[in-house]
C-alpha cells in the first residue's frame, strides 16, 4: 500500500508542466490603471503598461523619455532623474514611490485615448521607399512618411511596435478606424514659456531648457556629435528657426559614403535628414533638428548637430527666439 501511495505521488508530481500565468493584454485599461508596484505581467520584449503610462507622463511634463515605447532605457531613466531632481524626489532615474507620487500628480487625464482615423489622415503623400543613401535621397521630390501608421505613431510620440501592439489587427490605411493611442497632448501647455537658454550635456545626450527665471522648463534626449564632425563647444546663440527646411550636403563634410565633390540638396519632409524643423545657431553648420529616426535618438551620434526626435525640436522651436544663448557643456 504505502508502495502504490508512493508512485501515485510521483505520477501527481512529473504528469505535465505547471503553466505560468497568461501574460496581460496591452488594453487602455491596464495602462491607464497602472501604478507601483507594478504587477502586469508581460512577455520578454513586449511594453510594459506601467512604463507606457509613466513615459507619457513625462512627455506632457517635459521631461521627454523620446519614442514612447513601454520599455527601460538610457532615456527613460535620464528623463525620470531630470524630473525628480527638479521636483526633489531624488535622482536616481529609478521608478520608486517617492518619483512615482510626483510623476503621477502631473496630470489626472487618461494616458491612452481613442483616436480616429480621419480622410486628412490618409491623403499623404507617402513614400514607399526611401534610400538610405543622401545622393539617392536627393532624387526624391520630398522626404515624406512611408505610411499613415509611421505618420501616427510620430504625431503621437511613438514607437511603431507600441501603435501595432496596442490595435492589433486595425488597419491604419482605413479612414474611420478607431485606434488607442498615447495621450501625449493632454494636459500640456504647448506655449510653456520662452526659453531664455539652453544647455547641451553631451555626456548625458540631453537638452535642456531653462525659462527667464532660471527655471527648468524642458528636457530632451539628444544626439550630439560624431566622430567626423565633433558638436561645438562654449557658447553660441539661435540664429534663426527653418520649419520643413531642405538639407544641403556640403562636400567638406566627407561624410562615409557620401562620394560627391559638390553640393546637393534633399527635399524636405519628417524623413529629411535634418527632420522636419531647424533651429540655425551661430557656430557655422551647426544646428538643432530633428531626425527621421527618432528610436535612435540619445542612442548613436549625430553628423556634429543636436538631433531630437521631430516632435521635440517643434515644441522647443515654439519657445525660443533669435539670439536664444545655447551652450554645449562638456
Amino acid at each position: 500500500m504505502g508502495r502504490l501511495v508512493w508512485v501515485m505521488m510521483c505520477m501527481a508530481m512529473t504528469v505535465g508542466p505547471v503553466l505560468a500565468a497568461p501574460p496581460d493584454p496591452l488594453t487602455a485599461e491596464a495602462i491607464n490603471q497602472a501604478a507601483l508596484p507594478g504587477t502586469a505581467k508581460t512577455r520578454k520584449g513586449e511594453a510594459d503598461p506601467l512604463l507606457v503610462k509613466a513615459q507619457v507622463l513625462l512627455d506632457r511634463a517635459r521631461f521627454s523619455p523620446g519614442v514612447v515605447d513601454g520599455h527601460d532605457g538610457e532615456n527613460f531613466q535620464h528623463a525620470l532623474k531630470a524630473f525628480g531632481e527638479a521636483r526633489g524626489a531624488g535622482h536616481q532615474g529609478k521608478l520608486d514611490d517617492a518619483l512615482w507620487t510626483a510623476l503621477a500628480a502631473t496630470s489626472s487625464d487618461p494616458v491612452v485615448t481613442e483616436y480616429t482615423i480621419t480622410p486628412d489622415d490618409l491623403k499623404g503623400p507617402f513614400v514607399e521607399d526611401i534610400p538610405r543613401g543622401l545622393e539617392d535621397q536627393a532624387r526624391l521630390d520630398r522626404l515624406s512618411y512611408r505610411s499613415p501608421a509611421e505618420m501616427l505613431a510620430e504625431r503621437f510620440h511613438m514607437d511603431q511596435d507600441l501603435l501595432a501592439a496596442l490595435n492589433p489587427h486595425k488597419p491604419f490605411d482605413q479612414a474611420g478606424t478607431v485606434i488607442l493611442v498615447a495621450n501625449v497632448l493632454a494636459s500640456r501647455d504647448e506655449h510653456a514659456g520662452r526659453v531664455a537658454r539652453i544647455e547641451i550635456e553631451k555626456s548625458r545626450h540631453q537638452l535642456r531648457a531653462f525659462g527667464e527665471d532660471g527655471s527648468l522648463i524642458a528636457v530632451y534626449p539628444a544626439s550630439v556629435g560624431s566622430e567626423e564632425k565633433p558638436a561645438p563647444s562654449g557658447t553660441h546663440s539661435v540664429r534663426a528657426i527653418a520649419r520643413n527646411p531642405t538639407y544641403t550636403y556640403n562636400p567638406e563634410f566627407r561624410f562615409k559614403g557620401v562620394t560627391a565633390k559638390e553640393r546637393f540638396v534633399v527635399k524636405p519632409g519628417p524623413n529629411n535628414p535634418v527632420g522636419t524643423t531647424w533651429i540655425d545657431l551661430s557656430a557655422e553648420t551647426y544646428g538643432i533638428h530633428g531626425t527621421p529616426n527618432p528610436d535612435k535618438v540619445g542612442k548613436a551620434y549625430s553628423q556634429g548637430c543636436v538631433r531630437l526626435t521631430n516632435w521635440d525640436v517643434e515644441s522647443l522651436a515654439a519657445m525660443v527666439r533669435k539670439g536664444t544663448a545655447v551652450t554645449f557643456v562638456e
